[in-house]
This record gives structure tokens, sequence and C-alpha cells, in this order.
């Protein structure tokens, strides 16, 4: 049986009043109309926080970018020499990462061009991955000019893949929502396949989103770079301790699936062959029997090769738990007892500690938010995405939500002075939103 493509979806755009704004600012831009839209939601699926481009194929093979915000800069190049700048990470460099990642999957050479303008409300470096969804917003673009097809999985991947031209190395969850989320519903995502599962989320509660105001642009620091090395070393020693093919190995995620444990009893392999002390280069040779040299050029990325230590035991510690953490919040929302907003606001509350603690992605501004969330009647609340800084997430009960939201206003952006510009919303509610579509005018 095919698996099933991203929708396409017949819209009056006049009926539409973003979708009408841009055709008109298309029109101002490129003197044509588009022939299409696409959408795709950012990393917490929140309705009406996404990307959208409305785009249209020309017969020069030139690339036209341009965006509605006018902070970022409008870009042309060839779309047959796609140069993706590492050390700079633009706006636009997101979009020939989808674009090019499209090309090289289907080897495909002499590309038509495309003018194409970008409309996006998420707010940027927030945790709610506005990078990946331009990513998958210009695979999916690509895709429908050239006329091809593929299924949402493997659009996901692509475009997992094709982040990492700009040298961020993610793991694929913000890419794999960004096409899976069906609305009214969360999902669990799986990898090795790639999978979504639903989970029914409690009725009587609701998930707020806060922006600490605090941006992190994952591609222009290290941090996240050394987290997933640090990841990548810890899953080899783990591997080489339980004399599997340490060199083959990449993932926490593998050695689990090679050893065919449960995450708890990972956890106590972790105990057993790791040391809570960071670890040197020249030790991690020690343990994997290489020299200083096969690290740097064989395991180490450019952007790691300097980093002087790693916390191998905190980093896998962090990664299984939280693994375990996900597998328990679907299994009690299956289950729904009657203290279920309690009992996965404890599990959100462990999952920002060890982020904190273990993971160390969080920063003085995400913690401070977090508590006043919780002592604001948030029974759990922890970030998300990449971490230093971002948003974070909330379970409020239904009942509680109207002053929760106002004391949080007041105590975290008012005392403080901290906002957004006015249409980057810093506190929301959010619901599932459905996943990336193409609009086709009617």
């Amino acid at each position: 049986m095919a698996m099933e493509g991203p929708a396409r979806r017949r819209i009056q755009v006049a009926e539409h009043p973003r979708l009408l704004k841009l055709k008109e600012i298309f029109n101002s831009k490129f003197g044509s109309i588009p022939k299409f839209y696409v959408r795709a939601p950012g990393r917490v699926n929140i309705i009406e926080q996404d990307m959208l481009i409305a785009v249209e194929p020309v017969k020069t093979h030139t690339l036209q970018l341009a965006n509605t915000n006018p902070l970022y800069p409008d870009f042309s190049t060839s779309a047959n020499n796609i140069q993706i700048d590492r050390t700079n990470p633009l706006w636009h460099n997101y979009f020939l990462c989808g674009f090019k990642g499209i090309q090289e999957h289907f080897g495909l050479s002499n590309l038509t061009g495309m003018n194409c303008l970008v409309d996006g409300n998420i707010p940027p470096s927030s945790g709610l991955s506005s990078s990946s969804a331009l990513v998958c917003c210009a695979g999916l673009v690509t895709l429908t000019v050239l006329g091809m097809n593929l299924s949402k999985v493997e659009l996901a991947e692509i475009c997992a893949k094709s982040e990492r031209y700009i040298g961020t190395e993610g793991g694929g969850m913000d890419q794999s929502i960004s096409f899976l989320a069906e609305e009214g519903t969360a999902k669990l995502i799986e990898f090795s396949p790639l999978r979504a599962t639903d989970v029914k989320l409690p009725s009587g509660a609701v998930f707020v989103i806060a922006n600490s105001c605090v941006e992190m642009n994952k591609a222009a620091t290290s941090h996240f770079n050394v987290r997933v090395m640090e990841c990548r070393l810890a899953a080899k020693l783990l591997a080489k301790y339980k004399s599997l093919q340490w060199d083959k190995v990449l993932r926490l995620e593998e050695v689990q699936t090679e050893l065919g444990i449960s995450l708890e009893e990972m956890l106590l392999v972790t105990e057993d062959a790791l040391h809570s002390e960071p670890y040197s280069p020249e030790e991690i040779c020690k343990c994997l029997g290489i020299s200083l040299e096969e690290l740097r050029t064989q395991i180490l990325s450019p952007n790691t090769q300097d980093v002087l230590i790693f916390k191998l035991y905190q980093r896998a510690k962090h990664v299984y738990s939280e693994a375990a953490r996900v597998l328990q919040f679907k299994k009690i929302c299956e289950e729904a007892p009657d203290n279920i907003v309690q009992l996965l606001g404890e599990l959100m509350n462990q999952s920002h500690k060890s982020c904190r603690d273990m993971y160390e992605c969080s920063c003085p501004e995400l913690d401070q938010l977090v508590d006043i969330c919780r002592k604001f009647g948030a029974p759990g609340s922890r970030l998300t995405g990449a971490g230093w800084g971002g948003c974070t997430v909330s379970i409020v009960p239904a009942d509680k939500l109207p002053s929760f939201l106002a004391n949080v206003q007041e105590a975290y952006y008012q005392r403080s002075n901290r906002s957004l510009a006015p249409e980057k919303q810093s506190l929301f509610v959010t619901k599932p939103g459905g996943g990336a579509l193409v609009f086709l005018e009617a």
C-alpha cells in the first residue's frame, strides 16, 4: 500500500486574510500571482504558528526568495548552484537546505527556478522550530514544483537530513511532527522506522506556551552540536563496554536496540559503564583503543574538535530517562486516572530538572519562567525545543487558565519589561494542529 503524501487542499484565497495579504505582497514584489501556497507548522504544532510560502515556478533557473519580514533581506541564486553558508546561517539558507535535500534525493540537475515569498509567525530562535518548519516548507515547495511524490515519512526523513547542510545535527523530531501532525491529537514520534502514534491528551487541562524572550540560534552556537557529540561518544563507550561493534554506533538508541533491553535496564548499564566525572579526549581514546588523531578525524565533527571535556554519563542518563518519561506520559494518557493532570505535570517537572542538571540546556530565564508557571497553578512546566532560551510548555487545569495567564504575564513579562514584537505572542494556549500541506487556489 502506498504511503500517504502531504495533503493538498483547494481554497478560496479571498476568504483567508493571511493568504490574501501574502498574495498581494507577492504580486507587488514579483508582478505576478502565486501558483500555490505551502504551510508547515513548528515543533509544538500550534494552529496558526507556522511557516507559509507563496510560490510561482518560473522558466528561468533562478531561485528568488523574499520574506514578508523586512528584517530578512531578499535573496537570489541559481537553482543549479546551491551554496549553503554554514558560517553565517542567514534565513534563506534554511530554505536552501530543503531545496537541496529534495534535489539530491532525486539526483536532479538543471532545476527550474521559482519565486517564493515566505511568511512566518513562529518566533525565531524560540525553541518552536521556526528553522525546521522553513526547511520542511521548502522541501514540500520543491517537491510540488517538480511534480514529484513522496510519503510524509520520506519527506520528514529527507528534511531532517538536509538541515545538517547548515551544520545542525538534529534528530528529526521537529521535521517529523511538521509532516505527521494531525489536528486534535498529540503524537508520540518514534524512529527506526519513523512512525507516529496518537496520544489522547486530558480534556480537563490545556498546554500553555510561554516565550522566555531569550533567543538561541542553534546553528550559530556550538552548545547544540557538542551535546550531539557527547551522546554519540557515550553511545560508543556503552557499546564497547557491552562488546558491541562500537565503531558503527552513532546514537544511544542503537545501543538499547542492539542489546534488546528496556530503558530502565539501559540506565543501569549507564551507571555501570560510565563515571560521572567529565571525560577528556585522551580518556575517551583509551576507552575505545584509538589514537587522538582517529578521534578527531573519524568521530568528532569540525566544531567539536577543540572541546576539552565531555560529560558522557550525564547526557546518556538524560536521554534514556527522558525516553522513559515519554513512554510513561503516553501510558498515563491511555489509562486516564483521576489525578492524570498531576501525574503528567510531575513528569514534565522531572523532564525540566533533567534538561537543566543532566543535559545542561536550560538558562536562568527559562528556569525562572518554569518556577513562575508552577507557582501560579501549573502542575508541570518544562523547556521545549533545543534549549538555552526559547519557550516553556506548561500543563494547566482549564479552570485555572485565566488566573494563570494573568499572573504569569505580570510576574515574568511586565515586572521585568520583557516582551517580543507585538505580533510575536509571548504567552498562549496551544492545541494540536494539522501537518504540512499544499493550498491551491480554487
